[in-house]
């Protein structure tokens, strides 16, 4: 039995968050899988890329879009991808009132492993769900999370005790009316599974040339047949999707990198730098070169 949270619940997360989330952007914990989130101002509606994570908000709110969907997350709806995403998102936060958060990854294994664990009621399904959802704090679920902020002040406690904490969390999260997809994601031969290994095959070896058929084939599926579950995923096409990773991934190389532009965008698979800066521009709204200069 869950029930909801209440708005206590949702000042006594951002009460622990302010100490952890120091950082405007991210800030890492002692566990590889934890960071805090913070950002003292508002930042219109731009691309951003996610890896499968569940990401709870205790102060603040963002937005995300993808397609006609619209996912809001904030102290009271938290926000879970079960595959490597790009979309939009949008963020609310001032220097009185920062949005404060924390995201958590992911892991497939773990999520096998909580399901092995688990009665009939959470079987694997193989249908083909949305990668992205958001879905109603509970209390359960926060509560789980203040106790793994509570040992995350301490390195030590967080890298001992903090491992079990966060897979709670999945766990609370697979119970959930929408943890579907992070069920189906454990379903390797289901077509949400293999998807969901085309996806993370793309999201790792951006800089490849991918071909389409020879992912459908390893999918077991046909190229319409692949274009369509892909879609119904991500929903963009492979062709769109592999373009976003790779702009996200030339746009990191520059700003954390110092890689010059050309460089980039051999690094990510682009044959020509001018078509490289043509698509970059269109799809973040700014020229590569504008975009190191943002940050110098």
């Amino acid at each position: 039995m869950t029930s909801n949270m209440d708005t206590g619940d949702g000042r006594l997360l951002a009460k622990l968050l302010e100490p952890l989330a120091t950082n405007n952007g991210h800030t890492e914990s002692s566990l590889s899988n934890v960071r805090f989130m913070r950002s003292d101002m508002s930042i219109p509606r731009h691309p951003v890329v996610y890896e499968p994570s569940i990401v709870i908000i205790a102060q603040g709110h963002k937005t995300g879009y993808l397609g006609n969907q619209v996912y809001r997350y904030d102290p009271y709806n938290y926000l879970v991808l079960s595959v490597p995403l790009p979309f939009e998102c949008e963020t609310c936060g001032t220097p009185g009132e920062p949005l404060l958060g924390v995201v958590i990854g992911v892991d497939v294994t773990i999520v096998s492993e909580l399901l092995l664990e688990m009665d009939d009621n959470y079987s694997l399904s193989g249908s083909v769900t949305r990668g992205i959802y958001s879905m109603q704090l509970t209390y359960e679920l926060v509560n789980a999370t203040a106790r793994l902020l509570k040992v995350l002040r301490h390195p030590l406690d967080g890298r001992i005790l903090g491992p079990q904490i966060v897979r709670e969390i999945i766990y609370r999260v697979l119970c959930g009316e929408q943890g579907g997809a992070l069920r189906s994601l454990a379903a390797r031969h289901s077509r949400f599974g293999q998807i969901a290994k085309a996806l993370k095959r793309m999201h790792t070896e951006y800089n490849s040339e991918l071909d389409i058929n020879m992912l459908a084939s390893e999918a077991n599926m046909s190229v319409s047949s692949f274009h369509s579950n892909f879609k119904a995923v991500t929903d963009v096409s492979p062709l769109q999707y592999l373009k976003s990773i790779r702009l996200h991934k030339a746009r990191m190389l520059m700003i954390q990198d110092g890689i010059g532009v050309s460089n980039a965008a051999t690094r990510v698979g682009y044959e020509s730098a001018s078509q490289f800066s043509r698509e970059f521009k269109r799809y973040f709204g700014f020229s590569p070169s504008d975009a190191v200069a943002k940050m110098v």
